[in-house]
């Protein structure tokens, strides 16, 4: 029986990979250093793999950047404004490509999530001049004749072709479908050169998952036929969902291996599947951090190996482990009592193996006794189950989900209270996050330096960003976090019901790295959380100063959640409290609280048959937390990286007074939806991409501001970044936010004579 994973984490267990790559960036260490980083952790991959037990490597799941940008620069889909630049290696240019080229002012190619996830991909263009083919070499060419070389029996894994098609962007004329000939042509000379060294070609297609429109099912037909040489060798994966209806395109495909992720599907669809075809289990989840139950999944597959035999049945994880932390021999500060309950991506190659020799030869032994007393404990334990929090819950009125007031009156209110001008400043919530910040953290965390000198340390970050802002001319400021690692990890280190890890690492995008705390139990709020911040902000000057807090479904989305209890009673757990610290803030005199959701679109469910139960209690969840407040109150709230047109509807439903959202990258596209809908409060679509180093000029941002009022009417509109600053350099964030509050006065002596 064969046993592989999807694919594995590639940022290293000690971020090794994010190391490496800002260092290049810096001029600190060359492309050789780089390269060589790279083969090291590509080579503790396979490592790591094989001696877990499993039969088959996976290779090509690494990147030094994204792997949806390494298949665009594989099939030479380079956008024009690139082209005409000579870049001495295309690591530099797939760097251009994801970050923008600062020094020759070529903005970034867009970025968004990677469909339900946290995880953010290069999104690919396609202009009406795009030419697609296979380049000369290949990267994920060079990591199979390594592996190989090594000795490694190889499944090599690409985006597949209708995926990488669907979630490109057309910027011209041109339909995407009619590249669907040359996608196919170009993944067959793909597919000739690696099918002579590979076991498996694996070739991920989690858009099976969705709703599939007719094109998209005429292209999947047009492209698998090009294909039909190789079917011998392609494991088409599905995962992330159900494959549903879509079951009979595959297998009109002919390819002879199917995956499916099981922790998310039905078994009733592996009798439709023909017996001669090999199927892979995705019975290993690579979505969360608990540990397998052993039993319930052999009482899944032990059917389909006895119907299929062991021949024709893989076991895998569900989807790639790029979603879970690397090893959890690494967590030293974790209660042995939950790092018993867990699972990170080393342990769970582990499980595969144990699953496998349980199947063949009934093997048990101590890890199997293991995992089931796990399971049998975590039910157990007091901290798990309060029965207050619950009881809480359950109580929720409909009066709690509304506030006080309509949006037209509490305007009315918030204006007089705090007289901004029109065309308002202000940024989302943090700036950077300097080398300095983070030792003072880290020294505090280990017990270097006292509370005292923390605070003290704090208070001089917030007042200098105070000074800064009031340099700058914003209107609404901000604390700007120095005392936050992370927007969800802050809280989730206040709040019981969560743990936190230390090297519990995920990428989110690129170098950017994120330490997804684990909802283990019922969540409730102990103490404030940020008044003492907040507060102090406020202290220091006569501007308004921005409470801040980050959603109940974004705490839930961005965080390893519990899988015993529904997704929404969490949700409405994480709400009740953000509602107390509302109301502490409102009750210390701040009169501005944002409430950040960038995760509810992420959290759609992929079938549309599901999302009206989904945004309903995802929206009731921002409701609760916010419409306790006074409708003298202004409440924020910030989106960002994802695509809003389909449910802004859902959007307007949070009622909140103020939303800010990412537009700058798609050039206000982002705006198409309100061409159809009167969006009834107020908006501030990013101007200013703070994913990329470029600085963007004040024409560039009141061009942007002029598209906007296209379809805002001039009263409601804000003006702000597209997201937080705290990954960029105060060098680079002085001049864009310079250049963004003359954009906005700019306006100001348009509309309004300059007042």
């Amino acid at each position: 029986m064969e046993t592989h994973v999807i694919g594995f984490p590639r940022i290293g267990a000690r971020r090794e990979l994010k190391k490496a790559v800002e260092a290049y960036w810096k001029g600190a260490a060359d492309r050789s250093s780089l390269e060589d980083t790279g083969k090291r952790l590509m080579e503790y991959a396979w490592k790591t793999q094989k001696e877990a037990g499993l039969s088959l490597v996976t290779v090509g799941d690494f990147s030094y950047y994204d792997h949806i940008l390494d298949m665009a620069l594989a099939l030479s889909l380079i956008p024009s404004r690139f082209r005409k630049e000579d870049y001495p290696h295309d690591l530099d240019l797939s760097f251009a490509l994801a970050r923008g080229d600062r020094e020759r002012n070529i903005p970034a190619l867009d970025m968004t999530k990677w469909f339900d996830t946290n995880y953010h991909y290069i999104v690919p263009e396609l202009e009406d001049s795009s030419s697609i083919r296979l380049a000369e070499h290949t990267r994920i060419e060079e990591q199979v004749h390594l592996a190989r070389s090594l000795g490694y029996r190889v499944k090599a894994t690409l985006p597949g072709p209708l995926t990488f098609l669907s979630l490109a962007r057309e910027t011209g004329e041109r339909p995407r479908w009619s590249f669907a000939d040359e996608v196919g042509k170009a993944y067959a000379t793909l597919l000739s050169r690696l099918a002579p060294h590979c076991e498996w070609i694996q070739m991920e297609e989690p858009i099976l998952a969705t709703d599939l429109s007719s094109p998209q099912k005429q292209a999947w037909a047009s492209i698998y036929a090009q294909l039909s040489d190789h079917t011998e060798r392609i494991l088409v994966a599905c995962y992330f969902g159900p494959v549903g209806e879509n079951i009979e395109l595959l297998l009109s495909s002919g390819v002879r291996g199917i995956h499916l992720d099981l922790t998310r599907e039905g078994v009733e669809v592996l009798s439709r599947i023909p017996e001669d075809r090999v199927v892979s289990l995705g019975v290993i989840d690579g979505r969360n951090v608990w540990r397998t139950d052993l039993e319930a999944a052999a009482r899944i597959v032990e059917p389909e190996v006895a119907r299929r035999g062991e021949d024709k049945t893989m076991l895998s994880s569900s989807c790639s482990l790029l979603h879970v932390p690397i090893d959890l021999e690494l967590e030293t500060t974790l209660p042995d009592y939950i790092k018993e309950w867990l699972a990170f991506a080393v342990q769970k190659c582990r499980e595969l193996s144990l699953l496998a020799r349980h199947l063949t030869n009934g093997e048990t032994g101590p890890e199997w006794e293991s995992a089931r007393k796990a399971a049998e404990a975590r039910r157990r334990h007091p901290e798990v189950m309060i029965p207050r929090v619950r009881e809480r819950v359950a109580s929720v009125t409909g009066a709690q989900l509304a506030r006080s007031l309509p949006f037209a009156d509490r305007k009315a209110l918030q204006q007089e209270k705090l007289g901004l001008p029109l065309f308002p400043t202000t940024t989302i919530g943090s700036f950077p996050q300097t080398p300095e910040i983070r030792k003072v953290r880290a020294r505090f965390k280990r017990g270097e330096i006292s509370r005292e000198e923390y605070e003290t340390y704090m208070e001089g970050e917030i007042e200098r960003v105070i000074r800064e802002q009031e340099a700058l001319g914003l209107d609404v400021l901000v604390h700007g976090e120095p005392e936050r690692n992370d927007m969800v990890e802050y809280f989730a280190e206040l709040l019981p019901g969560y743990c936190t890890t230390t090297n519990g690492w995920v990428q989110s995008y690129g170098t950017r790295c994120v330490k997804p705390p684990i909802i283990y139990g019922d969540v409730h709020r102990s103490e404030p959380m940020t008044i003492r911040w907040i507060t102090y902000a406020q202290s220091l000057t006569s501007r308004p100063v921005k409470g801040m807090l980050t959603g109940p479904v974004t705490m839930l989305k961005w965080s390893f959640v519990r899988d015993d209890i529904p997704a929404r009673d969490v949700a409405f757990q994480i709400a009740l409290a953000l509602r107390d610290e509302v109301a502490d803030l409102e009750a210390q005199g701040i009169t501005v609280i944002q409430i950040d959701e960038p995760a509810i679109r992420e959290g759609l469910p992929l079938r549309r048959t599901q999302w009206e139960e989904y945004l309903t209690w995802a929206t009731d969840a921002f409701r609760l937390a916010s419409s306790g407040a006074a409708p003298g109150t202004q409440i924020h709230t910030h989106m960002c990286y994802s695509d809003f047109e389909d449910i802004i509807e859902w959007i307007a439903r949070l009622d909140a007074d103020v939303i800010s959202i990412e537009a700058s990258r798609s050039d206000m596209q982002l705006l198409e939806a309100f061409h159809r809908f009167e969006y009834p409060n107020d908006i501030g679509p990013g101007v200013y991409d703070v994913h990329s180093p470029r600085i963007p000029g004040i024409e560039e941002m009141y061009r942007l501001l002029k598209k906007a009022l296209e379809v805002i009417a001039p009263g409601q509109l804000w003006v702000n970044p597209d997201c937080g600053l705290k990954t960029r350099a105060w060098e680079e964030v002085r001049p864009s936010l310079t250049n963004m509050v003359e954009a906005a006065r700019r306006l100001r002596k348009e509309y309004d004579g300059g007042k």
